[in-house]
């Protein structure tokens, strides 16, 4: 193989970043046909998977702002999606919870999204799925735990 043919790393990166990018907007185009904005889709999808949480649960899993995640859930709440509900751990806090409504809403919204992503993915074999899925994971796994070394490394020379 030439040193022209090599697909180096800065070239990978841009295939990911551009590919990100148009997927992302094709999802977030999915999402906002099921009439829900992304915020709202992706608290609704949180309670659908995991069950009841705290608004700050919701938030930890979906990755918003606290202001944003409670907004959501105002919103909601105020479709008769949610409830709040008192926790029996915790006095102070409160926990979310689909109602039926809810439920047979984000449950719909769901579907439809995931069949719009596996119409886009359809493009790749069950080989290549399984594949990109690996090894993308394992290059997350390895930025995510770098980062995780480089914050502990500003931690500590700050404390000095």
């Amino acid at each position: 193989m030439k040193k022209s043919d090599r697909i180096s790393a800065p070239r990978v990166w841009l295939v990911i970043a551009k590919s990100y990018r148009a997927l992302s907007l094709l999802a977030e185009k999915s999402i906002a046909n099921t009439g829900l904005c992304l915020t709202d889709f992706a608290a609704l999808e949180a309670l659908l998977h995991k069950g009841p949480l705290t608004i700050s649960e919701i938030q930890d899993k979906v990755r918003l702002a606290s202001g944003s995640m409670t907004a959501a859930v105002d919103r909601l709440e105020k479709l008769g999606l949610v409830v709040r509900k008192s926790s029996a751990s915790d006095r102070r806090a409160r926990v979310v919870e689909l109602t039926a409504q809810g439920k047979r809403l984000a449950a719909s919204c769901f579907e439809r999204h995931a069949k719009d992503l596996e119409a886009l993915m359809s493009v790749l074999s069950e080989k290549e799925m399984e594949q990109l899925h690996r090894s993308l994971k394992k290059l997350g796994l390895l930025a995510a735990e770098k980062l995780d070394q480089q914050e502990v490394r500003v931690k500590t020379s700050g404390r000095r």
